[in-house]
């Protein structure tokens, strides 16, 4: 028999990395920024044409390359980063695997223009598919320009599973944004298709934040620093009431490298317990300085997961140092235990003479008496309600607090009601009267999102109504956001926004749905692009619904707000009028039953 066990040619091999390590184009962007940091460049411009699908250009001033050293990088595990096994674990360098452009030109067409300070010339090499199709000296200035062309376009599979632009867009500014955090000490800018998305000059970690995400961050930022024996830890958080519904802003650096770590973004939203609403997610950008011997970068091909050799105590110390800082701050309550145990008497006071407390004796108390109770516990108000089911309703007050209580405690609550149509519970439910059937208990933020949204979806093919203004607003929104709103342009006019691109990541607002108060334009599309991009693995055919859901959430009458005798009227009539009344926008019931039999059984206890 034969032998069957053959080695694979470089070029299979190089196209399998390519499948580990390039994945789409913004794989390709942090492969090659991250070899521009690590040649030591201070400036670094992103070029990218149709998301990275025809061309992605990176240029540095970093060190350059001689002529050998640019033909051998293209090599499978050709690096300068180490040079034995015992370098893995003293690494700090972004790359070091050797892998990264062997993989990009096994699956694109390659073009490298690199000089070093020293040289008078530079090195011109092109390669296809890996194949090196030319090389020759060349006139260019100090450092690298790389340039990727036509990605995938020997493997058709793989370029079919690309999505689309805007979200091969996106991908790619994570990735830029990733890098630019973790090196502010470098000048970086991004094009896309000939236009400027970010310029961020050199500066220190809050005005690089400030940079990519907009001027209002500078105040959403709590300052987080502790040094320890172990490591250093440094950064910022989100203050509580920014918090949002999706992940996006939460980044954690080991060494200035990115990494992805369930257990320590646990540890943050643990320092945040009891500060934020359900379902919101704190945003961070926190810094590890760890000895690398601690730590095992080599456990992923992307580089985006490490392992720490005592994972209990990096996190312990991330929680106490997120927790002190919302301390400190005045972020949540905290207990100062250097600052003197005395009374604080205000200066006013100082000088004031002191009374001398008396003491006061009721002559007449007998323990052995119990006072009767001044106030019994009212069912007759219960009756008379149950009696205005068959009546014309008299008026309802009623005195409980303004928190949603459980129907079994709102009903045993010993209150005094006088009755009259429909009325509020808690601020939170409205109760409407069924002809001798019982009472009707409706939700009313659940209700109104599910008469917005149906509302939405019937009448957004004609398009929603539209106020235009005289005067247009500019709004200035991050590049993420700019691209989402690029995107969703067509659905959005839809639904009565008529916004134009201004660039610069920002829109001209013509009109504004004829629904949404003025001024709170911005604040409405914020919230519908979080949750178009909290939703975004579903099908683009569902796009529509999610921006109806976006918009009934965010402009539907919340829990918490009185609402008058005819808005609570008008609320259950265009309920009723849904083709599902019952059911909320998110699956739950919006609306539930409470018969005469259950009222009196109540009564008969």
């Amino acid at each position: 028999m034969t032998d069957i066990i053959q080695l694979l040619p470089d070029a299979v091999a190089n196209q399998i990395a390519a499948g580990e390590v390039i994945q789409r184009p913004a794989s390709a962007v942090k492969e090659l920024l991250e070899n521009a940091i690590d040649a030591g460049s201070t400036q670094i411009e992103v070029f990218v044409k149709d998301s990275g699908k025809t061309l992605l250009q990176i240029v540095d001033n970093g060190c350059g390359m001689s002529a050998t050293d640019a033909r051998m990088s293209f090599e499978r595990h050709a690096t300068s980063k180490i040079r034995s096994a015992h370098d893995l674990f003293s690494i700090r360098t972004m790359g070091f695997r050797g892998e990264a452009l062997a993989s990009i030109a096994a699956v694109a067409q390659v073009e490298l223009k690199t000089r070093r300070h020293d040289d008078e010339v530079g090195t011109l090499i092109r390669i296809e598919a890996s194949e090196v199709k030319d090389q020759e000296p060349v006139s260019t200035p100090v450092g690298t320009s790389f340039s990727v062309k036509n990605l995938f376009y020997n493997i058709p599979a793989r370029r079919n599973f690309l999505k689309s632009n805007p979200v091969e867009t996106r991908h790619i500014i994570d990735e830029f944004e990733r890098v630019a955090l973790a090196n502010c000490q470098v000048a970086m800018s991004l094009h896309q298709n000939g236009m400027e998305v970010f310029r961020l000059p050199v500066g220190n970690l809050r005005q690089r934040i400030v940079n990519i995400y907009g001027t209002n961050y500078n105040e959403r930022l709590v300052p987080v620093q502790e040094d320890t024996m172990m490591m250093k830890v440094q950064g910022f958080v989100g203050k509580p009431e920014f918090a949002k519904k999706s992940r996006g802003e939460q980044f954690f650096f080991v060494n200035n490298r990115f990494i992805k770590d369930h257990y320590l973004h646990h540890a943050v939203a643990n320092a945040f317990d009891e500060l934020l609403p359900k379902d919101s997610y704190p945003s961070y950008w926190i810094y590890l300085e760890i000895d690398p011997s601690k730590i095992d970068v080599n456990i992923h091909p992307t580089k985006t997961e490490i392992k720490f050799e005592d994972e209990r105590a990096v996190y312990a110390i991330i929680r106490a140092a997120v927790k002190r800082s919302l301390g400190q701050y005045s972020v949540s309550p905290t207990l100062d235990f250097d600052k003197e145990r005395a009374f604080d008497v205000p200066y006013s006071d100082q000088f004031k003479p002191v009374n001398k407390p008396g003491v006061t004796i009721n002559t007449s108390y007998n323990p052995f008496e119990r006072e009767r109770e001044s106030k019994p516990i009212q069912t007759a108000g219960w009756e008379k309600l149950y009696e205005g089911l068959r009546n014309e309703p008299p008026a309802v007050t009623t005195d409980l607090p303004a928190t949603e209580l459980p129907l079994e405690q709102a009903l045993n609550h010993p209150t005094s009601i006088v009755f009259d149509g429909p009325f509020q519970l808690s601020n939170a439910v409205i109760v409407v009267q069924l002809s001798g059937a019982g009472m009707m208990m409706i939700d009313q933020q659940s209700a109104h999102e599910r008469i917005l949204f149906e509302r939405f979806l019937r009448h957004s093919e004609n398009q929603v109504g539209t106020q235009h203004d005289m005067f247009p607003v500019t709004l200035q929104f991050t590049a993420q956001d700019a691209l989402v709103i690029t995107e969703l342009q067509e659905e959005l006019r839809n639904f009565g926004f008529d916004l134009r691109d201004f660039g610069r990541n920002s829109f001209v607002l013509h009109g504004r749905p004829d629904m949404i108060e003025k001024g709170t334009e911005k604040e409405t599309l914020e919230k519908i692009i979080e949750a178009y991009t909290h939703f975004q693995s579903v099908q683009a055919s569902d796009v529509h619904k999610q921006m109806a859901t976006s918009l009934a959430r965010s402009l539907s009458v919340k829990r918490g707000r009185k609402l008058s005798t005819l808005e609570m009227r008008r609320l259950v009539d265009d309920l009723l009028k849904c083709k599902e009344p019952g059911i909320g926008i998110d699956g739950k019931s919006c609306s539930w039953m409470l018969t005469a039999d259950e009222i009196l059984s109540k009564l008969k206890r």
